[in-house]
Parts: C-alpha cells; structure tokens; sequence
C-alpha cells in the first residue's frame, strides 16, 4: 500500500464557518434533500473500549507507508479507542515501539464496507503541531487486484499540523499520483485544529465535489485530469481515517514545539447514498 504525497493545484480562502462543526448553507449541499443515511459510526461507548470490529479494521506496521512516515501504526487502546463521550479517539505518541520512534493508528473499513458514490463526511477535530498528518480519506475496493493508484485515491480530508487553517482535498488515479495528484488547498476563515468541522465529499458519475462544514470548496470532474489518463472514480472505495508522524507530505518531522500526545477526535463518520438509488 503507497500513501500519497499530495501536491496541491491553488488555494482559496474561504468564509469563516461555525467553529462548533456546525453545517452552514454557503455552498450549497443539498444533503438533506438528496440524501439518505447507509452507514455510520457514532462512537459509543465506555472510554477506553475499542471499535466495532463489524465495522473497522486495524492497518498495523511501521514501515513509512511509502511515505518515509515515522509511526508504527498500532491497534492497541493507547493509540486507538472510544474516548466514552461519543468519539473516536486516534493518539500520536512519542514513544520507542517496534523499532520506530512514535506510535499512532490507521483504521478501514475495508471488506466491510464499500460504497461507489454519494456522500461521505466525518466530523472532526484536529491536533496542531509540527510534523502531524491527520487524514480521512477513501480507497478503491479493487486495491488488491490493479494496485495503486490504479484503484483510486480519494483525500476527503488531508492535514499538516504545522499549517492549522488549510485543508486539503485531492485524488489520485494512474498518470496522476503522489506529487501529481489532483486537488486544492482552502485556507479556512477561523481555522481547523482545536475545533470540530465537518468535512465532506459528495461523489457521482458527474465528479467530486469538497466540503468543510458543507461549504463546497473544489470539485472535479473526468475532466479535470490530466489529458491521456483515466479516470477510475467508477466503483466502490473504502473508508480510512489515521494520523500519521512526519512523511513527505508534511516535511520535516516534530521537533520540540510539538508536544505529544496528540489527539484527533472523530465525532461520527456516516454515508449516504442519492434518495431512491
């Protein structure tokens, strides 16, 4: 498995959203009236319990991830577990294991579920610091059988610890992967880190489109790729969320301004798919 190192096409600066996560309607999701509910996770449970293992799966290793990433990425509770107030909670540590220097955790769905099309959103609370790459993203179910980034890539959510307000939304495909991917940087009025926000995709035969608090931000069509190569949002993905330490992405790695541990906390992840499909 190759994670990508996303390069990013422009940047824009968007209005400034509700801080607590609220949906706000610049933008224009249509989600209530277009939508109905398929799948989620909501979280509950006693602190410390672990996930629903009819829903998660664990990544586990500490190989860099084809990204130079410095955690070994662990299923144990410290690194990955209900926080007993209705969320997830995935911890960067600061700790020897395994060879590598930090610890963390990357979950999926795969095998689970998998979905082609609709909408996909999690709300989400950042950490801030240097050398920090939290992520919500999707991959193609056929990873297996074509590799990537011939199953597809789909960055809901990319972040850099070290740059609190910018989010970034990408896709990835053959003959535009890594370095050329595809998608935007948002500079994000009232910033990301400390605070939940809600970031989704809403994904058709059409394109995909980028939210953060259901305002749109990008979008993409079999168009916008690049001239020759293929587009292979066509089929199902699977969900994966995990925070990683250092990598290409994010540049150098901590240093002492980042203080572990640190914590993303996902409220809820949920799918739909379009009313009456």
């Amino acid at each position: 498995m190759v994670r990508s190192l996303s390069i990013c096409a422009a940047t824009v600066l968007l209005p400034g959203c509700g801080g607590d996560g609220s949906t706000s309607s610049a933008g224009g999701s249509d989600r209530a009236d277009s939508f109905e509910p398929v799948w989620s996770d909501e979280f509950e449970g006693a602190a410390g319990s672990g996930l629903d293992p009819a829903k998660w799966r664990f990544d586990v290793g500490g190989d860099g991830w084809g990204n130079q990433q410095l955690e070994y990425n662990s299923d144990r509770r410290e690194n990955v577990a209900l926080d007993g107030a209705g969320h997830l909670a995935i911890t960067a540590r600061e700790e020897a294991f395994e060879g590598n220097a930090y610890t963390s955790g990357r979950i999926n769905t795969r095998g689970l579920f998998e979905q082609a099309f609709g909408r996909f959103e999690a709300r989400i609370r950042l950490p801030e610091g240097k050398g920090i790459w939290p992520a919500f993203w999707l991959l193609g179910n056929n990873l297996d059988s074509v590799g990537w980034p011939a199953c597809g890539e789909i960055d809901i959510m990319e972040f850099r610890g070290q740059h609190p307000a910018v989010v970034v939304g990408t896709v990835h495909g053959p003959g535009y992967a890594g370095g050329a991917g595809v998608g935007t940087e948002a500079s994000i009025g009232g910033g990301l880190a400390g605070r939940f926000r809600l970031f989704a995709i809403e994904w058709d035969e059409a394109g995909i489109r980028w939210f953060v608090d259901d305002y749109k931000y990008h979008e993409l069509t079999p168009q916008s790729i690049p001239t020759g190569t293929r587009w292979v949002f066509d089929h199902p993905f699977f969900i994966l969320l995990n925070v990683a330490v250092g990598g290409g992405f994010v540049g150098s790695p901590p240093d002492q301004s980042t203080v572990f541990p640190l914590t993303m906390l996902v409220d809820y992840v949920r799918v739909y798919r379009k009313a009456g499909s």
